[in-house]
């Protein structure tokens, strides 16, 4: 329970007479290296919970696009336009609604942070100002790069080192092996499974495909003992 306390004091309105009451009886720089160590874990931890509530509540989709998101359940999108989408990947993301119908599809499969960070990246290179662009970079860097970022995207070690590196001066071309990666990760891993979805075959009017399988039915010999024999289709 005193646990509990000391890591969520906003849960009990004794907490501050007993923070107070114990710094008096000890110190701040009398507590252990491990001690502090740990609250410095605790307190940056409890940052990035904050801002991946904040990002939940206020919709980092929107956020980060370029394009103004809107409901699809509201949007007219004909049949023919979504059966374009089964071509290649790239008339996905070269519409505006199918990004938005991809974006939902990530959402329903928790991976939304792929399609937000890659739409981060197209907004980011439309920045002119240095000022603006040095503060879009440290929040890309923030929200999907860093170690336990709230939306933290999966690439390997060396790109991230090479972004950490340049964020202090960012160039429009800094998060573009980044970007290009994850872009790959959709397009493999994503997309096959978004053609086969129900949100996808909804808009296209077709039904999900339907194997059959073949089935045994079991009969009895003179002898009392169960056989199989395969049935007709």
């Amino acid at each position: 329970m005193e646990t509990l306390l000391f890591l969520f004091p906003q849960f009990n309105y004794m907490a501050q007479k007993e923070e107070a009451y114990c710094k008096a009886l000890e110190p701040q720089d009398s507590l252990p290296a491990t001690m502090k160590e740990e609250s410095c874990r605790h307190k940056d931890k409890e940052r990035k919970s904050r801002l991946s509530l904040f990002l939940t509540k206020s919709g980092s989709h929107e956020n980060v696009s370029p394009h103004k998101k809107t409901n699809t359940a509201s949007r007219n999108i004909s049949p023919e336009a979504a059966l374009k989408w089964s071509n290649c990947f790239e008339e996905v993301m070269k519409d505006e609604d199918g990004v938005d119908v991809f974006s939902q599809f990530l959402r329903s499969e928790f991976s939304e942070e792929n399609i937000e960070f890659w739409l981060a990246c197209e907004d980011y290179r439309t920045v002119d100002s240095e000022t603006k662009l040095l503060s879009k970079a440290k929040y890309i860097y923030t929200v999907f790069i860093e170690a336990d970022a709230p939306k933290e995207i999966n690439i390997d070690y060396s790109t991230k080192v090479a972004i950490e590196k340049s964020i202090s001066q960012p160039t429009k071309s800094c998060f573009d092996v980044a970007q290009n990666k994850v872009y790959s990760l959709m397009q493999k891993d994503s997309y096959p499974r978004f053609l086969h979805s129900d949100i996808y075959l909804h808009l296209t009017r077709r039904k999900a495909p339907m194997f059959r399988r073949r089935s045994r039915s079991c009969v009895f010999n003179e002898r009392g003992e169960a056989t199989s024999e395969p049935s007709a289709w």
